[in-house]
């Protein structure tokens, strides 16, 4: 167990400061393929069982939400349908959930003060059906993880089925470059320091801003290594041996912004992951924020 737990200290620390293992060492890194498809396998399996509730409140009316709350059907694995009135009481729950079942919940908020039932409320009155992103505690994990719930609404009910999206989004990953990329052009040296914050603005689950002087390649921010700072980024190599900053730098020469896949230690799994990163030259620094695919 030590021995293990050794081999694992060591590995995060080659890998932070820019080292190169054996490729066996990362046989079971995740490829962005398999990642993707198990990401679409967890929507698809949500999908199926909301189709499944729908059906069953159609077919039965408003009394059948209380056949969410039992185990059976309406339970797949980690997956559980919940059932909302449209005046925001909850009706219903195969899971967690269950303990809001009697309560209003319109002005409920996740961890980070969203109020994500009201957002699932407005928008089922006004379209009917949709998706919404929030954060909610993990039962297995024990910890509070990005949560994504497909919902119809079925007369004055919403149905609901929700999974956990531990990976940040493409689309979450472009928004924090663009504001990371707009705070740097703004005032660089509060951004560095801003993007070095743990738990800041500029850090979220899986996410943070790397910053790179792209006349010597050294590193002037990493929010998940600070210990890269100072170091010349063109001597750091990805465990399949890809000269990631270099590319990335001669890319933003040429185009002024781009994106590279590469593989990467996930600092919120401690996994070596399939990771695509955006990045832009801005002021003569290479500032790139990525997300890990799945």
């Amino acid at each position: 167990m030590l021995s293990n737990t050794r081999n694992a200290l060591g590995l995060a620390l080659l890998l932070a400061l820019g080292g190169a293992a054996p490729l066996s060492a990362f046989a079971q890194a995740p490829t962005a393929e398999t990642q993707r498809l198990s990401e679409q396998w967890d929507e698809k399996r949500a999908t199926t069982l909301l189709d499944r509730a729908v059906a069953h409140i159609e077919a039965k009316g408003k009394d059948g939400v209380t056949d969410f709350s039992r185990q059976g059907s309406f339970v797949d694995g980690d997956l559980y349908v919940y059932a909302l009135a449209d005046d925001g009481r909850f009706l219903a729950s195969g899971g967690s959930s269950a303990a809001l079942i009697g309560s209003k919940v319109t002005e409920q908020t996740d961890a980070g003060g969203k109020a994500f039932f009201r957002e699932i409320l407005d928008l089922a009155a006004a379209k009917g059906s949709g998706r919404v992103e929030y954060r909610w505690l993990n039962p297995v994990q024990n910890r509070e993880e990005p949560k994504v719930t497909l919902f119809r609404k079925v007369g004055d009910v919403i149905v609901a089925v929700g999974f956990y999206s531990p990976r940040a989004s493409a689309a979450q990953a472009r928004d924090l470059l663009d504001r990371a990329a707009e705070a740097l052009a703004a005032d660089a040296s509060v951004a560095l320091a801003d993007f070095q914050r743990i738990g800041g603005k500029f850090t979220q689950d899986d996410l943070y801003v790397l910053v790179v002087n792209m006349e010597d390649g050294r590193f002037l921010a990493h929010g998940a290594s600070p210990a890269l700072i100072g170091r010349n980024g063109h001597d750091l190599r990805d465990p399949k041996g890809k000269a990631v900053i270099t590319d990335m730098i001669n890319i933003a020469r040429r185009k002024g912004a781009g994106e590279l896949d590469y593989v990467w230690r996930n600092p919120t799994t401690a996994k070596v992951e399939s990771k695509h990163t955006y990045f832009r030259a801005v002021d003569g620094k290479l500032v790139g924020v990525g997300y890990y695919t799945r």
